[in-house]
């Protein structure tokens, strides 16, 4: 039997990320990582601005993060970014398992690209990607 496409397969999607301190994760997103943040204030939590109209939740909760990656960013300069990152105080995760290991942060998925990762002020694990 065929798969049949859901409406889902062409609905714009975004990430929803807990926080625990809100005011601390807006000060992350907006200060460290330099995001817009939305004027219109949403109940419990606020939306950032990323790139290409791209957009992303943050929402207050007792909820604990998980240890996988919540969200990730598409850049064309993996160094550069992280260069500028690390600047505002990002510090980056290393991984050592079966598969992948991050040199300086950063693992070569080879014709995948590049990819790395970082928590931000609550804990959530963030990837930044480059093809």
């Amino acid at each position: 039997m065929p798969i049949t496409k859901s409406r889902l397969s062409m609905a714009p999607m975004s990430a929803v990320l807990p926080a625990s301190d809100i005011k601390r994760a807006r000060d992350f997103y907006e200060r460290v990582l330099g995001l817009e943040i939305a004027d219109q204030p949403m109940m419990g939590g606020f939306m950032v601005h990323a790139g290409n109209g791209t957009q992303f939740f943050v929402y207050e909760t007792k909820a604990s993060h998980g240890d996988a990656t919540v969200a990730g960013f598409l850049v064309d300069d993996l160094e550069g970014t992280m260069r500028e990152l690390r600047d505002r105080g990002v510090m980056f995760e290393e991984y050592d398992m079966p598969g992948m290991k991050t040199v300086n942060g950063v693992v070569d998925l080879g014709d995948a690209g590049k990819s790395a990762w970082f928590k931000d002020s609550e804990g959530n694990i963030i990837s930044v990607n480059a093809m």
